[in-house]
This record gives structure tokens, sequence and C-alpha cells, in this order.
């Protein structure tokens, strides 16, 4: 076993490490946790801390000069929107409807969806759909072909429209509470 030469020595540093490498590996590492760090700091700070606790959020909110930031805003919009933010429900199925025409046979079918910016006036077209909807097939079936086949006449119907579905919402509630009505499909034939 003396004819055997030991294993050749690495370099050690002062501290008994390999002296390549091992130091700057470590800054690395260490630069790059600091500047995702900060990033994330300065993320957190820039779009602005909620408050943990709800008694807290309420207090942070009533500063603001928000009307009540536990239960929506005060045009009853959902908690976590922000007031005055538009939301819209679909008014389904289609309607489908004979036109008024005379002399020939014609159908009309529109997707309709409505726009408000308080979930109280949505709840309340949610609760008074069947009334909605009657009141609307009732319009649309009045309709004759040569009335509504351009613009100016889709846009008079989209007025009488939403006038319709406001007049329901405010003989429940009070208010009109919807503010525009639209036609996400609209086909004559």
């Amino acid at each position: 076993m003396a004819g055997k030469t030991p294993p050749p020595a690495v370099e050690e540093g002062k501290e008994g490490k390999p002296a390549k490498g091992g130091l700057s590996m470590k800054v690395v590492l260490i630069v790059i946790l600091l500047v995702g760090g900060l990033s994330a700091g300065g993320t957190w700070f820039m779009l602005g801390r909620k408050p943990a606790d709800p008694a807290a959020a309420d207090t942070h909110a009533a500063a603001e000069g928000h009307a009540d930031a536990a239960h929506g805003d005060e045009h009853g919009g959902a908690p976590g929107k922000k007031p005055g933010e538009a939301q819209y429900l679909a008014i389904d199925p289609a309607f489908v409807v004979n036109t008024a025409d005379e002399e020939t046979q014609h159908y009309l079918q529109a997707d309709v969806q409505v726009m408000s910016r308080s979930t109280d006036a949505l709840e309340a077209v949610k609760t008074h759909m069947p009334r909605i909807r009657n009141n609307l097939l009732l319009l649309f079936g009045q309709q004759k072909t040569t009335d509504i086949h351009d613009r100016a006449g889709r846009e008079r119907l989209q007025a009488a429209a939403l006038k319709e579905v406001q007049d329901v919402v405010k003989a429940e509630t009070g208010k009109p509470g919807v503010e525009a009505l639209y036609f996400t499909s609209f086909v004559t034939q």
C-alpha cells in the first residue's frame, strides 16, 4: 500500500471551502432574492394594501368616502366591485316572435342583455323576468320588418325595449335601475 499516491488535493480557500465558484454563486442567489423581494414589496405598496380584518376595511372605506364597503356601494353594487361599474345580465333564452307583417310571414330572433350599475336592479330583473319577457315578446311581435330593417329602426326598438324593462323594475323597486339594453344578436327572416 505504500506504492499508492494520495488523490490530488483540492485547493481550498481561507474558510476550508472550494475557492472557485462557491462565493460568486451565493452572491448571485442573494441578489436574485433581494431583487425579487423588492419587486414584490414595491408592487404591494403601489397597488395599495387592503386591511386583513373587515372592521379595518370598513374604517378604511369610510375614510375614503365609500358609502358601504362591506355590503356594496350606495347604488346597490356588489361587494368588491367599484362603484358605478357596469354589470350585465342576459335575458335568456333568445326571443323568437312572428312579426306584424300582414302580406308575408316573417320572424324576429333577438338575444337581449341589460346593463345596470346596481346589483339590486339586476336582482329585480331576475325576480320579475316572466313579466319582463312577456312585455318584450309583445313589443317585438308588434314590429314590422320594414320598420326594423335599418339601424335607426333597431335603435328605436332598442329604446322601446329598454323602457319596457325600466317600467317593470321601477314599478317594483321605485327606481328604473337598468341603464341600457343591448341586442347581442338580431335576425329577421
